[in-house]
């Protein structure tokens, strides 16, 4: 006889509707169970739920082949958006086996390794943002962890930016989730008929959701018009076939799962985030206790995917944390029979729901011991996570209808805490704050709030962004591709086929070289029916048929590790197969992949040749190709441009100062220069620049196009070229917004703060254009959504790349065919905080990444300077500069070193930072000292106590002004060199010195016609 579940008293017609708490239902779920205990039913308006919260009946519930998942309350309230996605599907309806199984690969470990450095994008955008904020401003780290996860997921799922640490507020898409989510959680426990009444509500609740699907049907749309060779989630939709049924994804389908995994993919996560960094900073010993870890193990260095494994503290803090507040606080199932529960003592109806109290569970004594209540990550330590009762811990859910993402919210988590840890000191804005949750699917900390200050002494990765790892499955086609290209070479006809297209065909007329790998343990999509194949066979079958692997693999899976190449390895032979070559092993973790990879194609074409009596065909090479001649100087009107090659470049300044640095271009046969002549340099702009353009207009670097215009342009037209090297080479990224651009975007605006803005900005040119450095694209970059520029308007917009022109600082009688120049690297902080990047030089940048060898487009221009007057080495002359200005004077110099005899007498005025930061070439100079080439009068602005008490160039003249007046007098050169300010200032102190009024603009000229020379740098 079965006991009758308690059901706490009702009021007719509403039921316990009154009981429920609807700020924090959690809260009042968990309140009924300590009155009612482990088991109780609520009758909801009519729709009666069972809640079970001990452990004891939700490891029974906890079985797919007594209960399903039940989309009911607040997640079904969800639909009303993504409909049959594969978070709210119903069990019974067929999408939802379609997208699980196409979908599930892409969720594996290997392509969410692959979304790493994607993560890494977006974690930086979030820790740049708290060290900027300083110490003193309140954080809200609900908000900025929910932005996080958000970005995150739309980046590394569909390549979509939404950008919403770019704005104060969060865009428009990110606002109207969120009020949808809270709108379903009210909707789920409001009567229908007071729903009806609610007019604004169902407004907005319709608007919100009119923008969800019309945002995601337009990526979708985006993607099909321009494709992408990324593999990422939203292409493997669009491109994959289930291989049960041969359907495809259907754009509908596609669109809801998109929402979905938004929805899905950043409540979960964001909350547990919130949770983590709370217990980190109300328990100081778990944070230091962690700290050490990440220190010890990362040291100065960015985190990297194997870094994880080795930080067994941190995997025991999240665990504890998703324990203590699993954000997804209930689940819900129903018996598909008529069943009882508590070893028989409640009776249940088929399709009876029951929710699970996951909340609750996660705190029963029982398991987790007296002090359940308590965060201690050490319970997750030495085997104790292992240890622990079968479905005691359920944060992602269960069986088939767990969470798909469970790696990607792992990798994702793991990053961004160990991020923060490194890098930042957290503290509470109220010490005395007491955790406190609010919920709306999900639960998250209430009204919490921190100050976040740079870590001193912590590393800083300005720029890091290391190149992604490949997938297993890329390395095996890319691997595979080379053995069958180069099979010609040894007298071989090749063709390259995927696992499946040989099942049941193996051939036996020529040897078969097999390249795989495994997935998670599984054949790759394309052997997936090769392996059952080869598995079910049961006798000689492949007599004839000769064969060799080579596998690719992670030794960081153990369990896994090489599976699939080792069962194809020994069942080939095994069926009787002929193995040509033992078996290769790529192992991606320790990076002997590529290694290991060309060992093995030694060892097999090695055997091939004997085998097959062939041999290496010198005169077939795999490739021919033809060098066309570079147009793009051609095509920008620069006439004379010819090729330099790099020589060696290398840094002059210590860190903390600004970068500067040392390159040497070998000039072409035919060229020649002279002391003080400047060389151009035709740059590309940072490829940084250019991915933020691929990102707002939703472009493959690969993608190419064919301009066309009616009349001349500066643009290449008739041909195709890639996007990549159009917005590389062709245009300016960086350069300032025009008026007219302002003008022509503001006609593309379709929401009033756009058009505001620009109306601003119009108005206000000098100080919101020119002083903050605006160009189009940060503009765009602010309204996503707000301005919509198509690509050739935004490519009109743009003027053509120029060549920059710099002093040469080498002369050539030290040598006649390399030139040599000095340049500061122009990496600045934004001038606005609306904007998240730094300013980057485009010529200083792109010849800071030119490597030994690499041809640029240059040419040799004549300076201003009167070379006959300078190159007279007896002369004397004052020189003054500041910073990278010294360049065309150290070549002057080195001539006066090298031709030796009697030298004029040289006063150097040269101002920099620091004698130990940044005074350039300082053994050359030190060196030009004592050989009385030079004397060395130097300014240090950061160290005036080692300058004669002076800041600048300007101070010392005035404290030498005895000898500068007495250079003058026995005729020397006055030679300045620097940026427009340095030379104006400079000139009004020559004016001074030399006893002339400072109101007559052209008083120094003609004092010193002849004699006074001024560069001034751009």
């Amino acid at each position: 006889m079965t006991t009758p579940i308690p059901q706490p008293p009702s009021i007719p017609l509403l039921g316990n509707i009154a009981v429920l708490d609807r700020e924090l239902p959690t809260r009042g779920f968990h309140n009924l169970s300590q009155q009612y205990g482990e088991i109780y039913q609520l009758n909801l308006v009519g729709r009666v739920v069972v809640f079970a919260s001990s452990y004891a009946l939700v490891n029974e519930l906890s079985d797919d082949t007594r209960f399903r998942k039940s989309v009911g309350g607040a997640l079904k309230e969800t639909r009303n958006l993504v409909f049959d996605g594969i978070f709210t599907a119903f069990n019974d309806e067929p999408s939802w086996a379609i997208a699980h199984r196409l979908l599930m690969p892409a969720f594996g470990a290997v392509p969410i390794r692959d979304m790493f450095e994607d993560m890494r994008d977006i974690t930086e955008q979030l820790i740049l943002k708290w060290e900027r904020f300083g110490p003193n401003l309140a954080i809200d780290p609900t908000d900025d962890l929910t932005r996080v996860a958000l970005d995150t997921i739309a980046l590394c799922s569909m390549s979509y930016r939404l950008n919403s640490f770019y704005t104060a507020t969060q865009p428009a898409f990110v606002s109207a989730m969120m009020d949808f989510l809270r709108e379903c959680n009210l909707r789920a426990n409001r009567p229908s008929i007071v729903q009806s009444f609610m007019k604004n509500t169902n407004d907005k609740y319709a608007a919100d959701i009119k923008l969800l699907r019309e945002t995601a049907d337009q990526i979708v749309a985006e993607r099909r018009r321009y494709p992408s060779d990324k593999k990422d989630i939203l292409n493997s939709m669009l491109q994959d076939k289930d291989l049960k049924t041969g359907q495809q994804m259907s754009d509908k389908s596609i669109t809801d799962n998109l929402l979905t995994f938004l929805i899905a993919g950043h409540e979960t996560t964001s909350g547990v985030l919130c949770f983590v960094l709370y217990y980190l900073i109300k328990y100081p010993d778990v944070m230091q206790r962690l700290r050490n870890e990440v220190d010890e193990v990362l040291g100065d260095q960015p985190a990297q995917m194997s870094d994880f494994p080795k930080m067994p503290y941190l995997n025991a803090i999240l665990r504890e944390t998703m324990r203590l507040q699993p954000t997804a606080a209930i689940r819900v199932v129903y018996p598909l029979e008529d069943t009882t529960l508590g070893r028989g003592k409640y009776f249940v109806k088929a399709g009876q729901p029951i929710a699970l109290q996951i909340w609750d569970s996660h705190r029963d004594k029982d398991v987790w011991g007296d002090d359940a209540e308590m965060f201690r990550p050490e319970r997750m330590m030495d085997g104790g996570f292992e240890s622990a009762p079968h479905n005691a811990w359920q944060p992602f859910g269960y069986g088939l209808r767990g969470c798909i993402g469970r790696p990607f919210s792992w990798q994702e988590m793991s990053l961004v805490i160990t991020s923060i840890v490194q890098r930042l000191d957290l503290q509470l804005v109220d010490p005395n704050y007491e955790l406190e949750i609010m919920q709306a699917i999900t639960i998250k900390p209430k009204d919490f709030r921190i100050y976040a200050k740079p870590r001193e002494g912590a590393p800083t990765f300005k720029g890091f962004r290391p190149p992604k790892p490949a997938g297993y499955r890329s390395h095996s086609e890319g691997f595979a591709k080379r053995i069958a290209a180069e099979a010609s070479l040894y007298g071989f006809s090749s063709k390259l086929n995927t696992l499946d297209s040989t099942t049941e065909k193996l051939p036996t007329d020529g040897p078969i070289v097999i390249v795989t790998a495994s997935f998670e343990g599984e054949p790759a999509d394309n052997a997936a029916r090769f392996v059952p194949w080869l598995s079910s066979l049961s006798g000689d079958e492949l007599v004839g048929v000769k064969f060799a692997v080579f596998g690719c693999g992670n030794h960081e899976w153990p369990k896994t590790y090489q599976r699939i190449p080792k069962l194809c390895d020994d069942l080939l032979e095994t069926h009787g197969g002929t193995r040509l070559v033992q078996r290769g092993v790529g192992d991606a973790a320790d990076g002997t992949m590529f290694d290991e990879f060309e060992k093995f194609k030694k060892r097999l074409w090695d055997t091939l040749c004997k085998a097959y009596h062939t041999s290496i065909s010198p005169s077939s090479p795999i490739l021919s190709l033809e060098m066309e001649k570079d147009q793009r100087s051609a095509v920008l009107g620069l006439d004379g441009l010819t090729m330099g090659t790099v020589g060696e470049s290398y840094v002059l300044s210590r860190p903390g100062v600004p970068v500067k640095r040392h390159i040497e271009i070998e000039l072409p046969q035919d060229a020649t220069y002279r002391c003080g002549d400047y060389m151009s340099i035709l740059p590309l702009n940072p490829p940084r620049d250019v991915q933020r353009v691929l990102s707002y207009f939703h472009l493959t670097q690969d993608q190419e196009i064919t301009l066309a215009s009616p009349g001349p342009t500066t643009l290449p037209t008739g041909r195709p070229i890639s996007i990549y090297a159009l917005l590389s080479g062709y245009v300016e990224l960086s350069q300032l917004a025009s008026q007219g651009n302002l003008s022509a975007l503001a006609k593309h605006a379709t929401s009033i703060a756009a058009k505001q803005y620009i109306d601003n900005r119009i108005a206000n040119y000098r100080t919101t254009i020119t002083n903050e450095r605006t160009s189009v694209l940060d503009i765009l970059e602010l309204f996503p959504h707000d301005i919509t520029v198509p690509l050739s308007t935004y490519l009109g917009m743009l003027p053509p790349m120029r060549a920059r022109q710099y002093s040469i600082s080498s002369s050539p009688v030290w040598n006649s065919h390399r030139v040599t120049l000095t340049y500061s690297v122009l990496d600045s902080p934004p001038l606005s905080s609306s904007k998240p990047h730094n300013f980057l030089g485009v010529a200083t940048n792109y010849m800071a990444n030119l490597q030994p060898g690499v041809a640029i487009l240059m040419n040799v221009r004549q300076s201003t300077v009167d070379y006959r007057v300078m190159s007279d080495v007896s002369r004397p002359i004052v020189m003054i500069c500041a910073g990278s200005g010294f360049a065309p004077m150290r070549g002057f110099l080195q001539e006066r070193a090298i031709s030796g005899g009697a030298l004029g007498k040289v006063l150097l005025f040269f101002g920099c930072r620091r004698p130990d930061g940044d005074l350039l070439y300082a053994d050359e100079l030190t060196q030009w000292v004592k050989e009385g080439v030079v004397d060395l009068r130097p300014t240090y602005s950061r160290a005036r106590e080692q300058s004669a008490g002076c800041r600048y160039v300007q101070e010392r003249l005035r404290l030498d002004q005895d000898e500068v007046r007495e250079a003058y007098h026995q005729d020397a050169l006055f030679f300045v060199c620097g940026f427009q300010h340095v030379v104006s200032s400079v000139k009004e102190t020559l004016l001074d010195i030399l006893g002339q009024s400072k109101d007559a603009e052209t008083n120094l000229d003609h004092l010193l016609v002849g004699r006074y020379f001024a560069d001034v740098l751009e």
